[in-house]
């Protein structure tokens, strides 16, 4: 879906993606806990999420701005960090993460992201 703005573009993405992988258990036929009922489709499940954080935000970033190229880089692979993100996630703690718990993931990352880039710019401009 083709939109009319880079961030239009932006949130299009970041809702195609969530689904994309929130339905995957349930396309695969995995089910829940023994109880024979497809895992909610519309939230990602712990295995769901490890697929699209080890896919899609694999955080090393590089961002193109005032003629410089900012590399940010943000490790969440490890078995265990992917556990605590899970649990960090997880607000309603049904052990599933929702659109707006995974937005908040997103939006914090975001946050780095800019923050990072401030302090790059604020130490470059001192040491002008």
């Amino acid at each position: 879906m083709a939109c009319k703005s880079r961030v239009s573009d932006a949130i299009a993405t970041l809702v195609g993606v969530f689904h994309e992988y929130a339905s995957k258990d349930c396309e695969e036929g995995k089910k829940d806990c023994g109880k024979n009922v497809c895992i909610d489709h519309f939230k990602l499940s712990k295995n769901e999420l490890k697929e699209l954080v080890q896919k899609e935000l694999d955080m090393d970033v590089s961002i193109p701005l005032e003629n410089k190229l900012f590399i940010l880089n943000c490790n969440v692979k490890d078995p265990a960090k992917l556990d605590e993100l899970m649990k960090e996630l997880d607000e309603d703690g049904d052990g599933q993460v929702d659109f707006l718990e995974f937005v908040g993931l997103v939006a914090g990352m975001a946050c780095v992201c800019n923050d990072f880039i401030e302090l790059m710019l604020s130490e470059q401009a001192k040491s002008e």
